[in-house]
């Protein structure tokens, strides 16, 4: 695919997605979100990958909202497909991803922005950052996962006042929250997401891989986490990465993960 709207840059182990709308603050559109979707995609099927970080171009947004030209005019249905398709097809999907992602937040980071960066992993952000889910001020919801998301990371009461205010809050009531787990000077923000991903890195990528897959089953009301830890736990004693950490604990060296 070619890509209109984002740019990926590569320096193995890590890849970073850089949002690339500033005319629009880096505001998500339809043509946005496929490309992302292909881009978190291909970056997860790479073996050479071990994180993914994403965040905007510019200084003024990571992401400053969804377009909202391209569906005032829905109807009904047309919204509920809108929020269907967006959330299988990048927030669920990044939510999901086996390969680790980070969001470093520099600005904006409102509606689906805030929505793309709760789906990330974890989330590191500038001291310049501005978040919130200003959705109801425009006479809708969240609907990229915010109502759900929201209320795990900070907490029901302060995710509903956040909600129902549409209000913004800064990076460091962001931290305070436990929305974010850093804040630092914006030009210290990308170094930081660096240094996280290269210690990330450092670890097995198929521990990583179970190892999200059991946290985000603990979020999952059909799905028992503890059963799902379980399985995991035990079939990572059959992978050649478990062999590899545990030889290399043994013989006191720095594990070389093949990755399977």
């Amino acid at each position: 695919m070619e890509y209109e709207n984002i740019y990926i840059e590569e320096e193995n182990p890590i890849a970073t997605i850089v949002i690339n709308r500033p005319k629009k603050l880096n505001a998500l559109n339809k043509r946005t979100i496929e490309e992302l979707h292909v881009a978190f995609k291909e970056l997860d099927e790479d073996a050479n990958i071990k994180v993914i970080v994403i965040t905007g171009s510019g200084e003024k947004a990571f992401v400053a909202g969804a377009d909202i030209s391209e569906f005032a005019s829905f109807s009904v249905e047309e919204g509920r497909r809108l929020a269907a398709e967006g959330q299988e097809q990048l927030f669920s999907f990044v939510e999901n991803l086996s390969t680790p992602v980070i969001a470093a937040i520099n600005g904006f980071a409102l509606g689906g922005g805030l929505e793309l960066a709760m789906s990330s992993h974890f989330r590191i952000a500038g001291d310049n950052a501005k978040m919130g889910l200003p959705e109801v001020s425009l006479g809708v919801i969240p609907g990229y996962g915010g109502t759900q998301r929201l209320p795990q990371l900070i907490g029901k009461g302060r995710a509903m006042e956040l909600i129902m205010t549409a209000g913004m809050i800064d990076a460091n009531k962001a931290l305070e929250y436990g929305l974010v787990n850093h804040v630092v000077a914006s030009d210290e923000l990308l170094p930081l997401a660096y240094k996280i991903a290269g210690r990330i890195s450092n670890n097995s990528s198929v521990a990583i891989k179970h190892a999200i897959k059991a946290v985000n089953a603990g979020y999952s009301y059909d799905v028992d986490g503890y059963t799902v830890e379980i399985d995991a736990f035990g079939t990572c004693f059959g992978t050649n990465d478990f062999k590899e950490g545990t030889s290399a604990f043994l013989e006191k060296r720095k594990a070389d993960f093949p990755g399977s």
